[in-house]
Order: structure tokens, then sequence, then C-alpha cells
């Protein structure tokens, strides 16, 4: 992977950070500088997702000359239900974005274990090899991890306020960052390293077979 690569994908990463980023900021200015009301604060908000995130499309596209799966994903999904939040002035589809977002993701890996057909083996394969029960390992971890995420954005936004909600949805950032470094411990547990030719045990292929 060259240094051109890692540069423009960690440019693509902060750009959609920073979508989330500023729809917090913009949530909080509503919120408690303008002292409007959660729901309303939230709407509002959604204006500066809607476009952070269509940006982030962009930005990708821009880099790379293709959308990737997971930020197309994420990206495609804040837009539909972003502006279905504008046009119906209900906040509460924004917040089933999340829930319908990470269940679609859970049903899709998990439901690909049963016949061996890993979704990241065919978005990852190129950066990294694994063994069966690597790919296997790291697809089961993300299929319950995004299926915690339905189950517990459920519970917050249907028992919680919007200023809480809002919260969770700035932590979950963290709680996905530190999901993935540790998935990082996994995938190097599990990683197929190419044999140096010279390595003990290695043969020489014999030049008059």
């Amino acid at each position: 992977m060259s240094a051109t690569t890692d540069h423009r994908r960690g440019l693509r990463q902060a750009v959609d950070f920073g979508a989330l980023v500023a729809f917090l900021l913009a949530y909080g200015v509503h919120r408690f500088v303008r002292g409007l009301d959660g729901q309303q604060a939230l709407v509002e908000a959604t204006w500066v997702l809607v476009g952070a995130s269509a940006l982030a499309l962009a930005v990708g596209w821009r880099l790379e000359r293709r959308l990737a799966p997971l930020p197309l994903l994420a990206g495609g999904f804040a837009l539909i239900f972003g502006s279905l939040t504008l046009i119906f002035h209900d906040p509460t589809l924004l917040k089933l974005k999340l829930t319908i977002q990470n269940t679609l993701l859970a049903m899709v890996l998990l439901g690909s274990l049963p016949f061996r057909k890993y979704p990241f083996r065919y978005l990852l394969e190129s950066a990294f090899r694994l063994t069966e029960a690597g790919w296997r390992g790291l697809t089961l971890r993300y299929g319950l991890f995004f299926a915690a995420v339905a189950i517990v954005n459920e519970v917050i936004w249907r028992t919680q306020s919007d200023d809480v909600w809002v919260s969770f949805r700035g932590g979950l950032w963290l709680a996905s960052a530190g999901f993935g470094i540790w998935q990082v411990v996994y995938i190097m547990k599990h990683m197929i390293r190419d044999e140096p030719e010279d390595a003990p045990g290695a043969t020489t292929p014999d030049p008059d077979r």
C-alpha cells in the first residue's frame, strides 16, 4: 500500500469523521445557544449532517474515483434518512437510521456465516489475507457488534432524551474506533504471512523438473 493511498484514505476518514463532528456541533449550537428544544435542534442539525455527508461522498469519489462500500452505505443512509427527517420534520427518522443501518449490516454478516461467504473477505482480501477461521471470526465479531449497536440505539432513543441520544451518537464513534483497534490484534493473530524463500523447511524448486 503506497503512501499516497494511505494519505487519501486518511483524508477520507477525516472527512467522514468531520461530518459527525459538524452534526454534533450544530446540535449543540441550536440546543444550548439558540435555546431550541431537542426535537427542533435535531432537525436543524440534520441540515448540516446532510450537507457534510454529501461532501464526504464527493471527497471519497474525488480521491479514489470510486465509492467504497461501507462509506457509501453510511453516507447513503445519512442522506436518505436525513432528507426524510427534513421533509417530514421528524427527527425520529434520523434515530431510526442508526437502527436500520446496523440491523442490515448485522443480518448480512451473520447471515453469511452458514454459507462461508464472508463479505469482509471480498472487501479486504486485497489488503491482507486471513485464515478461514480468521475471516469467520472477524465476520462474527462485527455482526454481533452491529446487532448490539442497533439494540442499544433502540433502547436509548425510545427511553432517553434527545440530549442523551446525541451524546450516545458521539460516543458511538469512539466505541467503534476502540472496537476496530481491538480487531487489529485479532487480525494479526490470524493473518497469513508469506513464507520467506530461505526459511527453514522451504523447498527450492528443481530446475530439471
